[in-house]
């Protein structure tokens, strides 16, 4: 398979879900902590906290601070980089 083929299948599971292209959109290329994407896109936090575990699984987005309890800090791969320029 392509690196082109790769980088569709991706940008595909991530436009299959509006929260996955808003959060990642959202992010852009700052780095920001769940709750202000949450008030960004009109989620709950708890749910931004979802579906950013399924995208970090996905190498989309990265966790600065892994170690925080409060306060985590993502922003988007080099991947999710590219991604964001299709969505």
């Amino acid at each position: 398979m392509s690196n082109d083929d790769e980088i569709f299948d991706i940008v595909g599971y991530v436009m299959a879900s509006e929260y996955r292209c808003n959060i990642i959109k959202s992010i852009g290329e700052s780095i920001k902590i769940p709750s202000a994407i949450a008030e960004d896109i009109g989620l709950r936090t708890n749910h931004v906290s979802n579906v950013l575990k399924d995208l970090k699984e996905q190498g989309i987005v990265v966790c600065l601070n892994e170690e925080a309890r409060k306060g985590r800090l993502y922003k988007n791969t080099d991947l999710g980089l590219k991604i964001l320029k299709y969505l």
